[in-house]
């Protein structure tokens, strides 16, 4: 009788685990649907928001320097947080969630001789809002165009700079 009790709790603890519908967890569906999603609006915003002007080619006496190609440019209403003397072009080298992640960023940079300033923008995250941290802010966007390739040359041997972007202060 005993034998016959163990093989049917057996029987039943076999059928529990296997009539399970998944082993994955509710919240990893929730985490991989919302990173889908997360993707699918980045890459909409960066097709969509990037705004190019048109580079105009003159027939000029040769110059020293190569002309710098006109990078593209976000658009996006911010506040300053910290730093100095935001002017309307910017160099974005880090994007937080949170604000004590930028301002180590910021004093970093600092110390690497920069005058670096974070800025909020409450509208981006799906309005979750982030914290950009700027590395040199330019009133024109040649300027811009130029420091920012000067600054990931300075930091080439790090894959998070390189990724820096311009930014155009919307008011």
């Amino acid at each position: 009788m005993k034998k016959l009790f163990v093989l049917g709790m057996g029987m039943c603890i076999a059928l529990s685990f296997t009539s399970c519908k998944s082993s994955e967890s509710a919240y990893k569906k929730a985490y991989e649907k919302a990173k889908q999603q997360e993707l699918a609006q980045t890459s909409t915003e960066e097709t969509a928001t990037p705004v190019e002007t048109p580079v105009v080619t003159e027939q000029a006496a040769p110059t020293e320097s190569a002309p710098v190609a006109v990078a593209p440019v976000r658009e996006e209403k911010v506040e300053l947080v910290s730093g100095d003397g935001l002017k309307a072009f910017s160099i974005v080298c880090g994007s937080f969630g949170v604000k004590a992640n930028a301002e180590s960023l910021k004093e970093r940079l600092d110390a690497e001789g920069y005058s670096a300033k974070v800025v909020y923008n409450a509208a981006a995250n799906n309005g979750n809002g982030m914290y950009r941290v700027i590395a040199a802010s330019y009133d024109d966007r040649a300027q811009a165009t130029q420091a920012r390739e000067d600054f990931k040359a300075r930091h080439a041997d790090n894959p998070d700079f390189q990724k820096a972007w311009l930014l155009y202060r919307v008011y």
